[in-house]
């Protein structure tokens, strides 16, 4: 199980290999898959920085530990957020492709369950979907580093470790292990507030 998503707490602190952004314009156009323990905190963060922007977000859910009072302690404003929840990986790909043929979803997040495959077709028209309407197919995993991604057609794959930093404090540091746009020489890191609970 991931974890829930944190409270922010800082502002970002780039790691000394070199600063990386990590916001919803550094992912417009594109199909994107992140994985690791803390994919729902960094995702978040595209959802508030869309938000910001003035972009609609959806955000499909296969059996996910989704909690919506999380992301409104982290900024989301949860009454201009369309959640779908389904049943299988296979119903996830049919409303992430409707919502963004729509041309009215900036963001679209994609949050599957372990073992989910997304076909190769259905890759392939999201990413065109994306390119053609200027949004972000944004696809969390739980797959370890190690393993292939999705597919080629992914543009950036990431992956996400959080570690304790002090009581309650914890920093995500996301992994750049593919991206075609910028290169794999940078990283995000970021410290957030743990949820009650989460100490």
């Amino acid at each position: 199980m991931r974890d829930a998503t944190l409270g922010v707490l800082s502002p970002p602190r780039p790691l000394p290999e070199g600063g990386g952004t990590w916001s919803f314009r550094e992912v417009c156009g594109r199909l994107v898959q992140l994985s690791g323990p803390a994919v729902l905190t960094l995702a978040t963060e595209l959802v508030a920085d869309a938000q910001r922007a003035g972009d609609p977000v959806a955000w499909v859910s296969v059996d996910s530990d989704f909690y919506p009072p999380d992301l409104a302690t982290s900024g989301v404003d949860l009454d201009s957020l369309v959640v779908v929840r389904v049943q299988d990986a296979q119903a996830a790909a049919r409303a992430t492709d409707r919502l963004v043929r729509s041309g009215g979803f900036g963001l679209v997040v994609l949050d599957l369950t372990k073992d989910a495959e997304l076909p190769l077709a259905v890759q392939s028209r999201l990413l065109a979907l994306a390119q053609r309407h200027g949004a972000a197919v944004v696809c969390l995993t739980q797959t370890p580093p190690e393993v292939p991604s999705l597919s080629p057609l992914v543009s950036l794959r990431a992956h996400v470790r959080r570690e304790r930093t002090s009581p309650g404090v914890f920093a995500c540091t996301l992994y750049p292990l593919r991206d075609k746009r910028r290169g794999t020489g940078w990283t995000f890191r970021k410290s957030y507030v743990g949820p009650a609970g989460v100490r």
